[in-house]
């Protein structure tokens, strides 16, 4: 479990992270998101001791990280992959690791066999391509069997499988009852990975909430209609507080009523209906609108050239 509490890191007259309360329980995958300048990973670091907070505080697994007597064993963390020494091989980078904490070989191996870099273990980890940096990094925060897993976009340059890979082994985790804490910008394999978020922007929380959740605060219960009766639907259904667009032969997009509601006139009336769906919002859709003020850096939408 991790447990902060009015975190907050000052960088002279600039607030990275202000004020943040938040639990990342076990037993589930939580997703950390927030634009470009959020925060994310100044918090990260101060969670592992990297950063020491301006003020409030942060314990892992009922301690600061710091006092934990064997930290590999409670805490797996992947903050930068490629923090390794490039003349080492991934073997040799798992072994002077392990042998910091008295964990022997057999381990190493089995880190090595589960991150899938057996044919490449005997490598020298400079000439890694990003993706098998990220799997020498994720092995080397499983190296312990830790509690808490803390990994910081671990799918950054992997494959489709590997992209697969990762989210299968951040479930299994957490099904095994770890508490497994992941930032990621790819706001649609967080979808699938995530079952709760924490979202901050400008240093701050902007929402502390499942992933339903969090999309239905984005979503605006709108229900896409397509039948061939499109125009006698749309009559028996209009009224107060009713909103009907068209915007194609046959569809209706419906605002004020719920799927159930037009469901049961359609059949009251023998209207065919060959699509009746609630419209969400996908989690990108609600991330984009829910961190809209928060965004510290924009780029322009205008591909006008500039004088010269």
């Amino acid at each position: 479990m991790i447990e902060a509490n009015n975190l907050a890191k000052r960088y002279g007259d600039k607030t990275a992270v202000n004020g943040l309360t938040f639990t990342v329980r076990p037993g589930i995958v939580t997703g950390f998101l927030g634009p470009n300048g959020a925060g994310k990973s100044t918090t990260m670091r101060m969670i592992v001791g990297l950063d020491a907070p301006s003020s409030g505080t942060v314990r892992v697994n009922g301690k600061p990280y710091a006092q934990h007597a064997a930290p590999l064993g409670e805490v797996g963390i992947m903050l930068e992959a490629r923090a390794v020494h490039t003349g080492r091989s991934a073997q040799d980078h798992l072994l002077a690791l392990a042998a910091t904490h008295g964990i022997g070989r057999r381990r190493v191996k089995e880190v090595i066999d589960l991150v899938g870099l057996r044919q490449v273990a005997k490598k020298r980890a400079g000439g890694f391509s990003l993706g098998m940096g990220q799997r020498l990094g994720i092995a080397s925060a499983l190296l312990g069997d830790p509690r808490t897993v803390i990994l910081d976009e671990p799918v950054n340059g992997l494959d489709p499988e590997g992209v697969r890979w990762v989210r299968n082994l951040l479930r299994g985790l957490a099904a095994e009852g770890r508490t497994v804490f992941v930032s990621s910008h790819l706001m649609s394999e967080m979808a699938l990975t995530a079952e709760h978020l924490i979202v901050v922007g400008r240093g701050e929380i902007i929402a502390d909430t499942s992933v339903a959740d969090f999309i239905d605060l984005a979503s605006s219960n709108t229900v896409r209609v397509r039948t061939p009766q499109a125009t006698m639907l749309h009559d028996l259904i209009a009224g107060p507080g009713v909103s009907i667009h068209s915007d194609e032969p046959g569809v209706l997009t419906v605002t004020g009523l719920d799927t159930d509601h037009i469901g049961t006139v359609a059949g009251e009336h023998r209207i065919t209906l060959y699509e009746l769906a609630l419209q969400r919002a996908s989690l990108e859709d609600a991330f984009m609108q829910l961190t809209a003020d928060a965004v510290e850096y924009k780029a322009s939408t205008t591909t006008e050239r500039q004088p010269a």
